[in-house]
């Protein structure tokens, strides 16, 4: 397989883990875009980057870019997506991909027009624990699922000017951390939920800093959410089916999850892959999806974001971008 060449565009923490994920595999990222051109050097410099652009938008016509990984603020990313497939770039993109559905359709369709690899760095749909957790799931030892019950919840400070409660930054509990236990729910049922609903808590900047989710789809599985920006919470899902559950603990990069089998009365441990390595397998799985024409899981990224688009419908939160 060809050895192709990335580009981040942002300098944060997810680039830095980019740039120490290429070097795993003695690689080094070719380009890197920063709105802040002196920490954009800086970055070259700490990772030997080969080439910086002194306009951030050289960065989608330069011709030696492969693929571009977004990691700036939600609010920029359709932006610099539609830019980027424009130009031939394939996209990997931080969650939340897109403030909305409307705006991801937009992305979509281009990204198919311009037969181009455009995907959502969800870390769940890349670990190896979950591909062995569908197996199982798939051998029909369990049985049907039933329900699905996620918690995430970070203590951020209260601090509103912060990207967490900035509307003008698109924050939030659910494009942030809400995004992550939708993709566990979605993982896990047989098809996207179209009933949904929730209670809602608002910061005072008008962003939802707390919420409770109740989803259930037609095969009536059903799925409770928890989420606060402002309560500790373990980031624990569970899957509950007919013969036995499923539990994770620290699910976004899991490597270890627990099943019960509640007939046998049985407990077993799978471990499967490294938390260290969940940017690696994102890699991985984008540079074939590209060379094999595949897919990075667009589907269950599109249905995630439904819910997150008629969530906020149904609490009349809109960002600024879409008044």
């Amino acid at each position: 397989m060809k050895e192709y060449h990335w580009a981040t565009l942002g300098c944060g923490v997810i680039a830095n883990q980019l740039a120490e994920t290429l070097a795993k595999q003695g690689r080094t990222l070719y380009a890197v875009a920063n709105r802040t051109h002196q920490k954009a050097l800086a970055f070259a410099q700490k990772y030997h980057v080969k080439k910086v652009y002194d306009v951030i938008e050289d960065v989608f016509t330069d011709k030696e870019v492969d693929i571009i990984y977004i990691s700036t603020p939600h609010n920029t990313h359709i932006s610099y997506i539609i830019q980027a497939l424009k130009n031939g770039k394939h996209v990997l993109c931080e969650k939340s991909i897109t403030l909305n559905e409307q705006e991801l359709k937009q992305a979509v369709a281009l990204a198919k027009q311009n037969d181009l690899i455009l995907a959502e760095a969800m870390t769940i749909y890349h670990m190896p624990l979950y591909q062995k957790l569908n197996e199982i799931i798939q051998s029909g030892i369990l049985g049907s699922l039933r329900f699905v019950q996620v918690n995430f919840g970070s203590y951020k400070e209260y601090d509103m000017k912060n990207r967490f409660f900035n509307k003008n930054l698109a924050g939030g509990a659910l494009l942030d951390i809400g995004v992550y236990a939708l993709s566990f729910t979605r993982w896990f049922m047989s098809e996207n939920p179209k009933q949904i609903t929730s209670q809602v808590k608002f910061a005072p900047t008008g962003v939802d800093e707390q919420t409770g989710i109740l989803l259930m789809n037609e095969q009536q599985e059903m799925a409770s959410i928890s989420l606060s920006l402002h309560a500790k919470q373990p980031k624990r899902g569970l899957a509950a089916f007919e013969k036995g559950f499923i539990e994770i603990y620290d699910y976004p990069r899991a490597e270890q999850a627990s099943i019960y089998y509640t007939e046998q009365d049985k407990k077993e441990v799978i471990e499967m892959g490294k938390t260290e390595y969940a940017l690696l397998y994102e890699v991985m799985d984008m540079e074939k999806a590209i060379s094999q024409k595949g897919d990075m899981y667009l589907q269950y990224t599109i249905d995630v974001m439904e819910q997150m688009t008629k969530l906020r419908n149904d609490w009349n939160m809109k960002y600024p971008e879409e008044e």
